[in-house]
C-alpha cells in the first residue's frame, strides 16, 4: 500500500514543491535518485513550476524535464498534466508522485499500485483546501494510512 502524505497550507505551491523535491532527491539511498513524478493541474503551474525549479537556488540544480521529453527516461524528475500519460509506462522509476493539482486521480487502484509515495500538496486557498479535504477523504474512504504535515507549524517545514 502506498504511502500517502498530505502537505496544507503550503503558501507556496511552487517554491515548496522545489523544497520538497530537493529533501526527497538529495536524501536517496546509495547515491540512486528517486525518481519525482509531479503532476499538476494546466499547462500555466507546471510552467510556473519549471521556472521555479530552475531558479528557486542558486547552489542547486534538480534536474528535470517534462514526461514528453526524449530525455524523461533518464531524467530524475519528470513533469506531466495526466496522471494518465501513456508516457508515464516510458519511465523506468516511479518512487514518488508529487500532486499539486486539484482534481482527484480518476483511477487511484492503479495510481498507487505504481507509486509507493503520494505527496499531496494542499495552499492556503480555500478552494484548493475544499479539494484537498475532498482528496483526503477519498483516500481513506479507500483504506489508505494518511500522514498529514501542517505547514502552518515551524517543525513541518521540509
Amino acid at each position: 500500500m502506498a504511502r500517502i502524505d498530505f502537505h496544507f497550507n503550503v503558501n507556496d505551491k511552487y517554491e515548496y514543491a522545489c523544497r520538497l523535491t530537493r529533501k526527497i532527491w538529495s536524501a536517496s539511498a546509495a547515491g540512486e535518485p528517486v525518481r519525482n513524478i509531479v503532476m499538476v493541474g494546466n499547462t500555466a503551474d507546471l510552467k510556473k513550476l519549471d521556472a521555479v525549479l530552475w531558479s528557486f537556488s542558486p547552489s542547486d540544480f534538480l534536474p528535470h524535464c517534462f514526461i514528453d521529453d526524449e530525455a524523461a527516461v533518464d531524467t530524475p524528475i519528470v513533469m506531466t498534466e495526466d496522471f494518465a500519460s501513456p508516457s508515464l509506462a516510458n519511465i523506468p522509476h516511479a518512487d514518488v508522485l508529487i500532486h499539486l493539482g486539484m482534481n482527484m486521480p480518476k483511477d487511484v487502484a492503479t495510481l498507487v499500485e505504481r507509486f509507493p509515495r503520494i505527496v499531496e500538496l494542499v495552499t492556503v486557498n480555500e478552494a484548493e483546501r475544499l479539494a484537498g479535504r475532498e482528496r483526503y477523504k477519498a483516500y481513506r474512504d479507500l483504506g489508505h494510512e494518511l500522514h498529514n504535515f501542517d505547514q502552518s507549524k515551524p517543525e513541518s517545514k521540509p
